[in-house]
């Protein structure tokens, strides 16, 4: 049952990008319902249950809600043009109001009004069309009864004549026919034999070339489809070893670091033990060693740069506007990028800077250190977005810190498993 507003086209559209979104998502933000589908290729996702995912967007807000974030990291310029209201094409329609109905930016009811108004214009003209086609055919139609009719006529007119020259021959060469009447029966018995096996010789060919035709057309649809599921098949293998070989990498790491830290002297004291010696009123100085570390505290930094196989992901401007606000921006571009290097040489930390290159025809030259990657947002492409795909690529499991004071990447990182580190905590470590 069709639950949401869409035209079909539009819906068609839309079923197709939340196929792909959902595959960019955790499994857990997936519904149970099409969760078995995670696994999928887009494709073959849409193509199977289709139908459960356009219900469960339209019941679920929450899960539509999440699936948008996917979307508009997908097609950021489709949503920039609905938010700012630029005005679309007819073909453009359908699948901005699929955007439209799964981001819900503002005014999206108006955008799926717009698309299945196109619709209904398209099969009006189409209708239209099929009138004109008809009635074209038909003036042919009788233009070649009135052709046949004329033909039929000259047609008796050389019949006539013939029966005529005929009768004339009959008369002359009586005697001959009656002498020929076996040869000429014998003869045409001949001539309609061979004819018949003519005919079927030529039907049999032609149905041969066209079972020819349609087997070579069908093994190259079967080698084209097997070829593109092997290549399918072997990108998704690829990445899945790789996320597998880096998680179990940093699991190991993680069990070596906690066995040096508990490589503790044998006790025989049991934390039991000291209880009773407490009088009413005191406090163990135990219970007040620990104090909570805010995001913006640099000893949270420092201790989360202590992880194994950390991934540092840093909002380049965010953080050097903080750090340097005077300064020009290439130069605090240079400046965040050394004192990076400074940070986390030596420590086995994998550390990416963004900036913000959506407003820029051409990326600045930075000097990249060996162990920090620097990254530009391409054009029309805010380093926001760029952040949550390095979140999204890493595998469940390994350690993510990213540094921004920007509150929506903080809580869209956080729910993807990342840790937020606020830029004051990072500029109180470099030292500005």
């Amino acid at each position: 049952m069709n639950t949401d507003p869409l035209p079909a086209d539009a819906r068609a559209a839309m079923i197709s990008i939340a196929s792909d979104a959902i595959g960019r998502m955790p499994v857990t933000q997936v519904p149970t319902a099409i969760r078995k589908s995670a696994a999928f290729a887009p494709a073959r996702r849409a193509k199977l249950v289709g139908r459960q995912i356009a219900e469960a967007l339209a019941s679920d807000d929450e899960f539509r809600a999440q699936l948008g974030v996917q979307v508009r990291a997908m097609v950021p310029r489709t949503v920039v043009a609905l938010e700012t209201k630029d005005e679309l094409e007819p073909s453009e329609l359908a699948s901005a109001a699929a955007v439209a109905y799964l981001v819900r930016t503002d005014g999206w009811q108006d955008v799926v009004a717009a698309a299945e108004a196109a619709q209904r214009h398209h099969r009006g003209g189409s209708e239209a069309h099929a009138a004109a086609t008809v009635e074209r055919l038909t003036t042919q139609l009788l233009q070649a009864r009135a052709e046949a009719k004329q033909q039929r006529t000259r047609l008796r007119e050389q019949i006539e004549a013939l029966k005529q020259d005929n009768a004339g021959l009959r008369r002359t060469l009586g005697q001959t026919r009656v002498e020929l009447k076996d040869a000429q029966s014998r003869t045409a018995r001949a001539l309609d034999d061979l004819e018949d096996v003519r005919r079927a010789a030529e039907v049999a060919a032609r149905e041969t070339a066209a079972d020819v035709r349609r087997l070579r057309a069908k093994v190259s649809d079967l080698e084209s489809e097997s070829s593109a599921t092997r290549r399918v098949a072997r990108d998704d293998r690829d990445a899945e070893v790789v996320r597998l070989r880096l998680l179990l990498e940093t699991m190991a790491e993680a069990a070596s670091g906690l066995r040096r830290e508990l490589s503790l002297p044998a006790s025989s004291a049991l934390p039991a033990d000291g209880v009773a010696a407490l009088e009413p009123g005191v406090v163990s100085a135990a219970s007040s060693v620990g104090r909570a570390l805010l995001s913006d505290d640099p000893l949270l930094l420092r201790r989360l740069l202590e992880l194994p196989r950390l991934h540092l992901v840093v909002d380049g401007y965010n953080v050097s506007k903080e750090a340097w606000p005077s300064a020009p921006l290439e130069q605090q571009r240079t400046r965040l990028v050394a004192g990076l290097a400074g940070l986390v040489g030596g420590k086995g930390v994998e550390t990416t800077v963004v900036f913000d290159g959506a407003d820029l025809l051409h990326t600045p030259a930075v000097p990249s250190p060996r162990a920090v990657r620097v990254r530009f947002s391409p054009p029309g492409v805010i380093a926001d977005d760029i952040i949550r795909q390095l979140v999204a690529a890493e595998p469940s499991g390994r350690p993510v810190v990213v540094v921004s004071t920007d509150r929506e990447v903080a809580e869209s990182i956080t729910k993807m498993g990342a840790r937020s580190v606020a830029s004051a905590a990072l500029v109180a470590v470099l030292g500005r």
